[in-house]
């Protein structure tokens, strides 16, 4: 079994209209729900061994300040083909990692992170998780899957079982 985090960064700023979409910041509300995202981690003991992150400066931010809340260094990889990828880009990185991952968080961006989760979530995921799912994927939204695959390069869509959707607003 291997477990799947799928992190949306938090909530970015739009204040200067000069800055390039991928040097945008997280705002001040990004800054106050990324780090209860990390203590949420910690205190479920849902820590990967391994990060896959967007090279866009909001995505980096998320989890330098979700790390900060973990308790322990996690190794991170900086992508810069994670910015706005596809579901299908998501998925091919996801597949490339090695087999003594077992598990892997990706932060990244939308449509790609609710699009690759709603792909992702095959039999046995939770309702109440699918159902939120289906609502909205809002900046700063957790979804976790378990994964019954022997090797990364096995997932396919509908691989996984959506167990939680978690969204910052219900942090608070």
């Amino acid at each position: 079994m291997r477990r799947l985090y799928l992190l949306r960064h938090a909530k970015s700023s739009w204040a200067d209209p000069g800055l390039a979409d991928f040097e945008r910041p997280l705002n001040r509300r990004g800054q106050e729900a990324a780090p209860k995202m990390g203590y949420y981690l910690r205190e479920r003991g849902l820590l990967p061994e391994l990060v896959l992150c967007s090279a866009a400066r909001r995505a980096q931010e998320t989890w330098d300040l979700v790390a900060r809340e973990l308790g322990r260094e996690i190794p991170i990889k900086i992508q810069r083909s994670l910015y706005l990828a596809t579901p299908s880009r998501l998925l091919a990185a996801i597949r490339r990692q090695p087999p003594e991952i077992e598990t892997l968080m990706l932060v990244g961006h939308n449509p790609g992170m609710e699009n690759l989760s709603a792909r992702l979530a095959g039999p046995g995921s939770k309702k109440k998780a699918l159902a939120s799912l289906r609502e909205k994927f809002p900046t700063g939204t957790l979804a976790v899957f378990d994964c019954d695959i022997a090797d990364w390069s096995d997932l396919t869509e509908g691989g996984g079982q959506l167990v939680r959707l978690v969204k910052p607003r219900e942090l608070d």
